[in-house]
């Protein structure tokens, strides 16, 4: 008789403790609304124990896709007068309200692994979902890749919210003092603050910046030629990049499947990879961000750049570093380089380890045959969620859960990755 794990039940729970009906917040509060790449995730993780439901999740996030093929980050299902910035801030003519931006398109590599799990219940869905994909892969290459890699008009937009990547292109965003929206983040209105310490979450002087670049895209109503060509933020993003090369080719597997005609983005996928070679910065051996605007590379490590490994994608130069940075914490892997000046064991994006970039990276160690380091991180992440329970991010030296708890996407994660088949231990703490 096979004993499970406690902590799968947990898992479970808090999917459906965050199901809305439909689709699954991140978290209670904190994270009030349907966020693109979370969905997805939960997704993953209802593919486990309820096939119907996740794929009511990711026709959902599909349903709120733009004329353009964009699909945005957040969609507003529900008023929440208290969370901000609200679809006010972002004033996106959609209905329901969105957001302006997306966020990295991880749904073709899940989608394909949701329907590999119950083909037959999956074929209709996936007949269904397909072109949507196909149209927002055409709106990723046309609308952010002219130059290569993937650009991002926003911070927001590469999921990595305040990374050390963005710090050259964030230190150019003009701020209006008199914006009553900055005014209003200032006078306390931050509902982050209210729930976690300041020094897990962006600063304020990124917050201005962010609703800085919200400012300019209300004000050209969202238009991706205004953004790219007149936004005040502009930066090539090597995780979004990655990941949108794994996309391409589980949406091509996927293509084929159908019966259809792959050929447009078989071309897509060969533009996107010789792209990516202009994110290589020779004098620091890794896959770097930088400013389109002044041509400058970020020089900052962060785990944007390991996601190469998701994309099949090597180098000696980067495995060094690779192992280096992981070797310096006791949780890999850290977001940001721990031995960076700018490295911030606990602060969001600036060091913290993300279960959910890990199950990303892990993909690619496992497909690249490297199969005792996926199993390292494996292990890592699963004692992470033994010793905190299900929270957004941890501190990568002593495992201390950090953001918000009874998180989806990583109750996901160990539903679909690291959890499996782990030995039974006592439920970890909520």
């Amino acid at each position: 008789m096979t004993v499970l794990n406690p902590l799968d039940q947990a898992a479970q729970d808090v999917l459906l403790g965050n199901d809305r009906g439909g689709y699954t917040i991140p978290t209670a509060r904190l994270y009030p609304f349907q966020w693109n790449w979370d969905s997805m995730f939960s997704a993953w993780g209802y593919s486990t124990f309820d096939i119907a439901r996740a794929w009511q999740e990711v026709e959902l996030l599909f349903a709120s896709q733009w004329a353009t093929g964009m699909v945005p980050h957040m969609v507003f299902h529900e008023v929440d007068p208290d969370y901000f910035p609200g679809p006010e801030v972002w004033g996106a003519d959609q209905s329901p309200p969105t957001s302006g931006i997306s966020q990295p398109p991880v749904a073709a590599t899940l989608i394909r692994k949701i329907y590999e799990a119950d083909p037959e219940t999956g074929l209709p869905h996936l007949q269904s979902l397909y072109p949507k994909l196909v149209a927002w892969h055409d709106w990723w290459m046309r609308e952010r890749c002219q130059d290569g890699p993937v650009a991002i008009v926003h911070p927001w937009e590469s999921g990595r919210d305040n990374c050390p990547d963005w710090d050259i292109g964030m230190a150019h965003v003009p701020v209006d003092d008199s914006d009553p929206f900055i005014r209003k983040a200032r006078e306390n209105k931050r509902r982050d603050l209210g729930l976690l310490n300041a020094d897990q979450r962006p600063v304020a002087s990124d917050y201005d910046r962010y609703l800085a670049i919200l400012a300019f895209g209300r004000s050209v109503n969202w238009e991706d030629r205004e953004m790219i060509e007149n936004g005040p933020f502009l930066m090539a993003d090597p995780g979004i990049t990655f990941v949108l090369l794994r996309a391409f080719a589980d949406l091509i597997e996927l293509g084929r499947v159908l019966g259809e005609d792959t050929s447009g983005l078989v071309a897509q996928e060969a533009r996107l990879r010789d792209g990516a070679d202009k994110l290589w910065n020779p004098e620091t051996g890794w896959f770097d961000a930088y400013d389109l605007r002044s041509g400058a590379f970020a020089g900052v490590l962060g785990s944007g750049a390991f996601l190469a490994y998701l994309a099949g994608v090597s180098r000696p130069a980067l495995d060094a570093h690779f192992a280096r940075s992981w070797d310096k914490v006791a949780y890999g892997i850290p977001s940001a380089d721990p031995e960076s000046e700018r490295f911030e064991r606990r602060r969001y994006w600036r060091g913290p380890v993300w279960p959910v970039v890990n199950s990303l990276i892990a993909m690619g160690l496992k497909d690249m045959g490297r199969k005792e380091a996926e199993a390292r991180l494996r292990d890592e992440t699963a004692r992470l969620i033994e010793g905190g329970g299900f929270w957004e991010y941890y501190d990568p030296m002593d495992g201390a859960p950090c953001g918000g708890p009874s998180f989806g996407w990583t109750a996901a994660v160990w539903l679909t990755w690291c959890g499996v088949n782990r030995t039974p231990l006592a439920a970890g703490k909520e």
